[in-house]
């Protein structure tokens, strides 16, 4: 054995780890790149353990260096300061975005298709990973905050119980104010919202500002609703022979006794307000949920698998075999248009980048 010793050297060990180390970090960066049906926390998973797999690889390679104790020593001395200096500068650097993205995983505020406001940047979530965090807004464009931006200013999440919609409309003095509130309320209703209340915002030098506002269930229908409340608003005031104009109009016009409402027309309603503004705006969005939702269904309905599968090889009966089996069938097909449907989502959103 004394007489192998020669042949394994300082320096020859140090270029064994080094392969060793290269080759595992080759190896697992290849079989983490394969998972294809990951989610948001699957990718974070993999994201953290390629960071950690480095991080040892380096530790690794530095201590089977041929060198002395000491050397050694004030190298890995060096490198902590060096961690631990970016650690501390982390508020504007690479890493921190890394801590920022897990400090926002452990919060968990938002998924996959939320609707979030931080600060001026409103949209859907359409993926979070973690550096970043990517928003679909109202115009269709992807905005990419930085999570240090985000863990930085207040995020405003709607939740899919509901939220409010809200407009505001400025009419003169001389309409009465439980006439105006009536006539709001039924605006309100028209388009479906729920629990529908006027508010009095301000009494200008020349117009009352009111808020009409009503819980809207389907918060997915958000921008439709939106529009619709205003434009229900217009025509339910002009019905109704309210007029609505701007404080400047009023005070500049001659005063004829002509009123300035939109004659009642017969035209059908646009074809457009038939096409949900959100299917148009949020394309991304959708898919990118839907994907998530896929991917849970698919770990969910492999899941029930695996344990009917278990209970195939403890049934007795032949009857009992027979339908296990049946819904054994049924459910690897499940999973097979499952895969699919993820497939065809995946291709679909890496197109759309």
């Amino acid at each position: 054995m004394r007489d192998l010793l020669p042949f394994f050297s300082p320096g020859l060990v140090s270029i064994i780890t080094i392969a060793t180390v290269v080759l595992v970090l080759v190896l697992g960066n290849f079989l983490l790149n394969r998972v294809r049906r990951e989610n948001s926390e699957q990718r974070l998973q993999r994201q953290l353990t390629k960071l950690l797999l480095s991080l040892f690889g380096t530790v690794t390679i530095i201590i089977s260096l041929p060198i002395s104790p000491g050397l050694r020593g004030q190298i890995l001395s060096f490198l902590g300061l060096l961690i631990s200096a970016a650690i501390a500068l982390s508020s504007t650097t690479f890493l921190g975005n890394i801590m920022a993205g897990i400090m926002l995983r452990i919060i968990n505020n938002y998924h996959v298709g939320d609707f979030i406001q931080v600060k001026e940047h409103f949209g859907r979530v359409t993926g979070n990973s973690l550096f970043h965090l990517e928003i679909q807004g109202d115009d269709r464009n992807l905005t990419t905050l930085p999570n240090v931006f985000v863990v930085s200013n207040p995020v405003k999440v709607i939740p899919n119980s509901g939220t409010i919609v809200k407009a505001e409309v400025s009419l003169g003095y001389d309409v009465p104010r439980r006439t105006i509130e009536k006539l709001l309320l039924q605006a309100a209703g028209g388009v479906g919202l729920e629990a529908p209340f006027v508010q009095v915002m301000s009494l200008g030098d020349f117009a009352v500002t009111y808020r009409v506002s009503g819980l809207l269930k389907d918060v997915f229908q958000h921008l439709t609703v939106r529009s619709n409340l205003k434009a229900k608003i217009l025509d339910v005031l002009h019905e109704n022979g309210v007029e609505i104009v701007s404080p400047t109009f009023m005070n500049q016009r001659v005063v004829t006794g002509r009123t300035f409402i939109p004659r009642k027309t017969r035209e059908p309603e646009p074809s457009s307000e038939n096409i949900a503004a959100e299917g148009v705006v949020f394309d991304k969005a959708d898919k990118a949920m839907e994907l998530e939702n896929m991917r849970q269904l698919l770990h969910e309905t492999e899941a029930k698998i695996r344990m009917r599968t278990a209970d195939l090889g403890r049934a007795v009966y032949a009857g009992e075999v027979e339908a296990i089996e049946q819904d054994l069938d049924s459910k690897r097909l499940i999973k097979v248009h499952l895969e699919e449907r993820i497939a065809s989502l995946s291709g679909e959103l890496k197109v759309g980048q």
